[in-house]
């Protein structure tokens, strides 16, 4: 399935990787991922490795509205949703809106606000609207939370609650750059400022339109089968507490969909599965005690290896 928004969107990718993002092309891709789904992303890492960075050059070649919120501890439900303002001239409280009212929402240091305001994201992540004073507000479409959260073990943090991380279609990070990209960084200083003149390469309509798209790439039933040997396995492992949920499974399907979709095909291959299944599983995994330390990418990576391959 070649069509002009698979063209379109490959294209913004291609142009992102090779100006402004050189070293962060899988999580670009992965942010792409996320946005023909209607799905959530999360990065972990280090600051100053340049996950804002990737949020704005993302806002800006899609040409959507950006709302930035800088999350700390004093953080409230309100200073995300907004609230009612009481207006003087008209005699009555007014809705204000807060930054949430954007098609893509950059929630910086997320783990640096408290657990309730954390969870004022829910009903917005989960339903694209929120509820303010009992009047429901209906967010804009196309949708997209993208968060940003520290190492868990810096100081002033507060650990996403599992049913907060189900959410988010991708937990992924960037890391460090290659030595060569690094001191060609540290040479060129860094790209913030170039941002505003990336020229926005589709619209709402382009991503609405190849949204439906990707909802009609095939998925054969031997790779639902595929996909439920992997979630199944991952309930029965040793080493895990809680395996993947339905919700997870089906999360999974609709990225490879839209990671088939990017590689200009109409029709998921098991490539498209593996390759994915990391991004979207391993944040959702609750591992037993004493294996909390495991690297849950790599245990997802050799389940999946485990499974054979389906023959489509």
């Amino acid at each position: 399935m070649i069509s002009h928004h698979n063209r379109s969107m490959t294209a913004m990718l291609d142009g992102l990787s090779r100006e402004y993002l050189q070293g962060k092309e899988e999580v670009l891709r992965l942010s792409v991922v996320a946005l023909l789904t209607g799905g959530h992303i999360l990065i972990e890492d280090l600051p100053g490795l340049g996950k804002t960075t990737v949020a704005l050059a993302l806002a800006a070649s899609t040409g959507l509205s950006f709302g930035r919120v800088q999350c700390t501890s004093d953080l409230l439900p309100s200073d995300i949703t907004g609230l009612s303002v009481f207006n003087r001239e008209e005699g009555r409280f007014v809705f204000t809106p807060g930054p949430i009212f954007s098609n893509i929402v950059l929630l910086d240091e997320i783990n640096r606000a408290m657990p309730r305001t954390q969870s004022a994201m829910l009903e917005a992540m989960e339903e694209s609207r929120v509820t303010v004073e009992g009047v429901t507000h209906h967010l804009p479409d196309p949708f997209m939370v993208f968060a940003t959260q520290n190492p868990s073990d810096q100081s002033g943090t507060f650990l996403l609650p599992e049913s907060q991380l189900d959410r988010f279609l991708i937990c992924t990070n960037i890391g460090y750059p290659s030595e060569h990209l690094e001191k060609g960084i540290i040479a060129g200083g860094g790209i913030r400022e170039r941002i505003a003149d990336i020229s926005a390469a589709v619209d709402a309509e382009d991503i609405r339109t190849a949204r439906r798209q990707v909802a009609e790439v095939y998925l054969s039933e031997a790779l639902v089968g595929y996909i439920y040997a992997l979630v199944a396995a991952t309930r029965t492992h040793p080493m895990i507490q809680t395996g993947l949920s339905t919700r997870a499974a089906i999360n999974l399907a609709q990225a490879a969909r839209a990671a088939a979709f990017l590689e200009g095909r109409d029709f998921v291959a098991p490539e498209d599965v593996k390759g994915i299944a990391a991004a979207v599983c391993s944040h959702r995994l609750v591992m037993r005690p004493e294996h909390e330390t495991a690297h849950k990418g790599e245990l997802l990576r050799t389940l999946i290896s485990d499974i054979a391959l389906p023959l489509v």
